[in-house]
């Protein structure tokens, strides 16, 4: 039970992170568009789409993606799974029950299973453009939802 609550207060609080991160990039006027725009955008600037996604499955079975390295302060590992699995929850093409978020050292694992592979990189994606995180690997199959 105790369990049950700490998850959902984590949502809650990704949630918010995320809603005051969203708030920061209008503020600052980076944000471009819709956040759907913007995440699609950064796909393709990530080579995440469904052509790159088939090709890392076939060839390793698994999806890495690293980003540079941001000057800042560490940021919380749990703090970087709440806010990712908030993304998910935010996400209606994302199952956050379907997908599991390790954190170690801001490296993010993804595994579970996504409806198609256009939603693995958008999981990716999702992940990648979040404060703290080194790099993703996804070991996400595709698994159609019944």
């Amino acid at each position: 039970m105790k369990a049950i609550f700490f998850f959902v207060l984590g949502v809650f609080a990704g949630a918010y992170a995320v809603h005051v991160y969203d708030a920061r990039e209008w503020e600052t006027g980076r944000a471009h568009g819709t956040f759907g725009d913007t995440i699609e955008s950064k796909r393709q600037e990530w080579h995440l789409t469904s052509a790159d996604i088939s090709s890392d499955l076939d060839k390793t079975g698994q999806v890495f993606r690293e980003k540079a390295a941001v000057a800042g302060g560490k940021i919380s590992d749990v703090r970087i799974a709440a806010v990712i699995k908030a993304k998910f929850v935010l996400d209606r093409d994302l199952s956050a029950r379907d997908i599991s978020v390790d954190v170690a050292d801001g490296a993010v694992t993804l595994s579970g299973t996504a409806p198609s592979t256009e939603s693995i990189g958008r999981a990716a994606a999702l992940a990648l453009d979040t404060d703290g995180v080194r790099n993703v690997t996804s070991r996400l199959s595709v698994q159609s939802r019944e």
